[in-house]
């Protein structure tokens, strides 16, 4: 019996915010399995941020998302077909098996592919706080931040997959700690759940100086390191508060993601602070996931690193809740359920 397989197509680029018509839903069969190759069928697939920028033609870090091909994206699942030694069938693996509900992977050239232990980590964390979203905490918050003891570090979209792990390793490294978020749910759960010492809602803030007047009251000190996920008014009002020889790491720039321009209200003052700025890709730091991985697996396991997330139900919901989540809809990971 021929076994199918739903599959969501980018059909055409979005000008702006997406909408579903950008997007097709196509039905496939699985092709025969050759000599080396895995099936895998997804469990869970990821929804993040990056993909929205991918969906542009114009230059960035990574290539545009073809047409009329499957949406590239993280994926876990379990092996249930092997024509390979380096995988049994009940396997459960993550993988970039992009947005449908079975992969069909060469084994040999799956570098991204690996097998996973479930046995105190679920398999979907292993696409939040123990994948991708995790190891970008580590890096921008280690590599380029180096947070030190007693020093403030502040973290825009608090609440989300990335920046709920970034807060929380650095309050375990001895720092006042506070987040952004939009909304009083939010903003409690991020310091109730995640331990960040204040969280302030940036929808209470609409312009700067009220924005700065908040991060004044929250970051006494000033602020030393400033995870960026946001940019926009947020990114203005944390470089009036911050001090000199700050660290900002670079992740993201959601508010820009659909094509408006982010200007910056005064870029001078990464001269008078003499301020490191640093944009990073985490696929860019291989070298580092090793470690990364085995703290935050072992953080997850213990019940010490918390973590949020947000599941739509079935492959059919995945164009909807992605952008539900360009939209902040989302609370930390947002993943689409496949069975």
């Amino acid at each position: 019996m021929t076994t199918m397989n739903k599959q969501w197509h980018l059909v055409s680029r979005p000008s702006g915010e997406p909408t579903p018509d950008n997007f097709k839903l196509v039905e496939a069969p699985v092709p025969e399995l050759q000599d080396g190759q895995v099936l895998v069928r997804n469990h869970f697939m990821s929804l993040d941020p990056y993909m929205r920028g991918r969906m542009n033609e114009g230059k960035s870090y990574a290539q545009p998302q073809p047409l009329n091909a499957v949406m590239q994206g993280g994926t876990v699942g379990e092996v249930v077909a092997s024509k390979s030694a380096a995988y049994q069938v009940g396997d459960k693996v993550v993988s970039g098996g992009g947005w449908q509900q079975y992969q069909l992977a060469d084994a040999q050239a799956q570098a991204m592919m690996r097998k996973v232990d479930t046995t105190h980590v679920p398999l979907s964390a292993y696409l939040g706080a123990v994948g991708m979203p995790g190891v970008t905490a580590w890096v921008g918050l280690m590599t380029i931040i180096e947070p030190k003891a007693g020093e403030t570090v502040v973290v825009s979209a608090a609440s989300g997959a990335v920046g709920a792990v970034v807060g929380q390793l650095a309050k375990a490294q001895g720092c006042r700690v506070v987040g952004l978020a939009g909304g009083p749910d939010k903003c409690k759960a991020v310091t109730d759940e995640f331990g960040f010492d204040a969280c302030i809602d940036y929808r209470q803030h609409p312009d700067l100086k009220s924005l700065s007047a908040a991060l004044k009251e929250a970051c006494p000190k000033g602020i030393d390191g400033y995870f960026e996920n946001v940019g926009g008014l947020i990114l203005d009002a944390v470089m009036h508060r911050a001090n000199a020889f700050s660290r900002i790491a670079m992740c993201g720039m959601i508010a820009g993601y659909n094509g408006q321009p982010i200007p910056m209200a005064a870029p001078q003052l990464i001269l008078v602070n003499r301020m490191k700025v640093q944009g990073f890709i985490v696929s860019e730091h291989m070298q580092h996931w090793p470690q990364a991985l085995k703290e935050l697996g072992m953080g997850v396991a213990s019940g010490k690193l918390k973590y949020r997330e947000t599941v739509a139900m079935g492959i059919e919901a995945a164009p909807q809740a992605f952008i539900g989540l360009l939209k902040g809809k989302n609370f930390g990971k947002q993943l689409v359920k496949l069975i």
